[in-house]
């Protein structure tokens, strides 16, 4: 039996989080549909200008905006944004859009704001590896992704955040070593 992915499972176009002026905090593309950084940069500003006067503050809302759906949500400087095809289904959307939110906010131990975001995109940014992949969502519950960032911190005792740079390779290199030999 052949699956027709394109029918048979939801997918994503992108994921951004963007600051209050509508500038890049964290974004992920998974679709050619925007090919250049500087037509990434247009949708975002785009799709920024056109929600900026809705209060998504509350609960996620959802729009039609060039001939996708985008589920959208803000907190204090914050706007988060997930972004599907004309075709799929608003409430999927929705859901990645509330566990990429809820798993910030973990993260963030409740200071969302960008300056806590700027301070820890690491974390943002292994957070969105975990929710989707190459446009196919893995995990929409906010604890798993949570538990899943947590497990990629490369010392159990300092996130990736505190620890140096050089601390950081000399771990990796001690778990790829032990790896190796196992």
């Amino acid at each position: 039996m052949v699956l027709e992915s394109e029918e048979s499972c939801p997918s994503i176009k992108n994921i951004l989080l963007l600051d209050s002026e509508g500038k890049r905090v964290a974004v992920k593309y998974y679709s050619d549909d925007w090919p250049t950084n500087s037509a990434k940069e247009a949708y975002e500003k785009s799709v920024f200008t056109k929600t900026q006067k809705i209060n998504g503050r509350t609960e996620a809302e959802i729009t039609m905006f060039e001939n996708n759906v985008v589920v959208y949500k803000f907190v204090q400087d914050l706007h988060f944004f997930v972004t599907g095809g004309e075709d799929e289904n608003e409430l999927i959307l929705a859901t990645v859009l509330q566990g990429f939110f809820d798993a910030v906010g973990l993260l963030l131990r409740g200071n969302v704001d960008k300056k806590e975001a700027l301070e820890n995109l690491d974390l943002i940014l292994l957070c969105l590896d975990e929710i989707v992949d190459a446009g196919i969502i893995l995990e929409t519950d906010a604890n798993v992704i949570v538990g899943k960032v947590a497990s990629h911190s490369l010392d159990a005792g300092a996130s990736l955040s505190e620890q140096t740079i050089s601390q950081a390779l000399a771990t990796a290199r001690e778990h790829l070593t032990r790896s190796l030999l196992k």
